[in-house]
């Protein structure tokens, strides 16, 4: 490695400092969709404990952003998933009918393209008052 090799690296992480001061700054500004005290919560029964708001804030971003990213390809399983019920039934009600339906079956396919495994059991109630607290049934 040269010299002038050397010098455009620390150049570059040097530009790299500056980027990255420059982002934390700017996180002090800005009001994450997950409020502070819970993300603080969560980190705090994980084990960490950090005073700095910055990390806080980019914690809730990352946070904010992989749940916007589940929800986006839930949404498109869920799309997917309702143009083949459509074909299928040929149904001019279900063509005038625009509202998606969106399942567990279509966050839990979403969810997996991450890493993350859900696992729901069916619920199958054998009268209306299945599930209730025992001394809530009226029968």
């Amino acid at each position: 490695m040269n010299q002038s090799q050397g010098q455009q690296t620390s150049e570059g992480r040097h530009e790299d400092d500056a980027v990255l001061a420059d982002f934390l700054a700017s996180l002090m500004d800005y009001t994450p969709t997950i409020p502070d005290e819970l993300v603080e919560h969560y980190l705090g029964k994980s084990g960490f404990q950090c005073p700095d708001v910055r990390l806080i804030r980019l914690v809730a971003v990352a946070t904010q952003k992989f749940i916007a990213d589940v929800a986006t390809d839930a949404l498109q399983h869920c799309k997917a998933r309702q143009s083949t019920i459509v074909k299928d039934k040929r149904d001019k009600q279900q063509k005038q009918d625009k509202r998606l339906t969106l399942t567990m079956d279509d966050l839990s396919k979403s969810l997996r393209e991450y890493g993350v495994n859900v696992k729901h059991q069916d619920y199958f109630a054998d009268s209306p008052s299945a599930g209730l607290d025992p001394a809530s049934r009226e029968e």
